[in-house]
């Protein structure tokens, strides 16, 4: 049997300090909704990675998360989508070989990693579309891409306090905008995709088969 924790006894501060965090990210939120409603960007990014031939998806540090969630769901619907993890599949591997229809989808968040942008750079210097997803207009990547998903900086401004400020290396755009971002993102590139919801049936019906999930 699981014994659940008193709550009396946690400090005092740690739940002031969760309050502040709630609060705060119910803020970025809000704003980061309002921001989606209006900001075309999403939209053509999504026609851009539909069209495409070949879908690659790069991020590094903490961008390569989401980068790692972006490839996950793009690929319930979309052929030809791969994650360039450094590893199994690395910068080389698709830079000797760039067509004019390939896209690669770069999540760039501050502070910007130097393996992103070297990778990114000869991408799309060899004739590939390049859509960006940052958290500023100073990302040098964002003035060669095709596409670039600006989060507005009022929105990745994180509030000047404790609870949002602790590791300095940690980006400074809300973790909850960039998943809406990624979702939004996705779902509009699936819905327009020929085959797209052939390919997710087929998809479950093959997991079912082959017993992935637990229910």
């Amino acid at each position: 049997m699981t014994t659940r924790p008193d709550a009396s006894r946690a400090p005092r501060s740690a739940s002031i300090l969760k309050a502040r965090l709630i609060e705060a990210h119910r803020h970025e939120f809000e704003a980061g909704l309002a921001w989606a409603a209006d900001d075309p960007m999403v939209e053509a990014a999504a026609a851009r990675i539909t069209g495409a031939r070949r879908r690659f998806v790069l991020g590094a540090a903490t961008s390569f998360t989401y980068a790692s969630l972006l490839a996950a769901k793009l690929s319930n619907s979309l052929a030809q989508v791969t994650l360039v993890d450094g590893t199994i599949v690395r910068p080389l591997d698709i830079l000797s070989d760039v067509r004019a229809s390939d896209v690669l989808i770069v999540v760039s968040l501050r502070r910007w990693r130097g393996y992103t942008i070297d990778t990114a750079l000869p991408f799309a210097a060899a004739g590939g579309a390049l859509v960006v997803i940052t958290d500023s207009e100073d990302n040098p990547l964002v003035e060669h891409s095709t596409e670039a998903i600006i989060i507005r900086p009022d929105i990745a401004s994180r509030q000047q306090s404790d609870a949002l400020s602790m590791h300095p290396e940690s980006p400074e755009v809300s973790p909850t905008v960039v998943a809406l971002v990624i979702d939004i993102l996705t779902t509009l590139s699936s819905a327009s995709a020929k085959g797209a919801g052939r390919r997710f049936t087929e998809r479950e019906r093959l997991a079912s088969e082959l017993g992935l999930y637990r229910d």
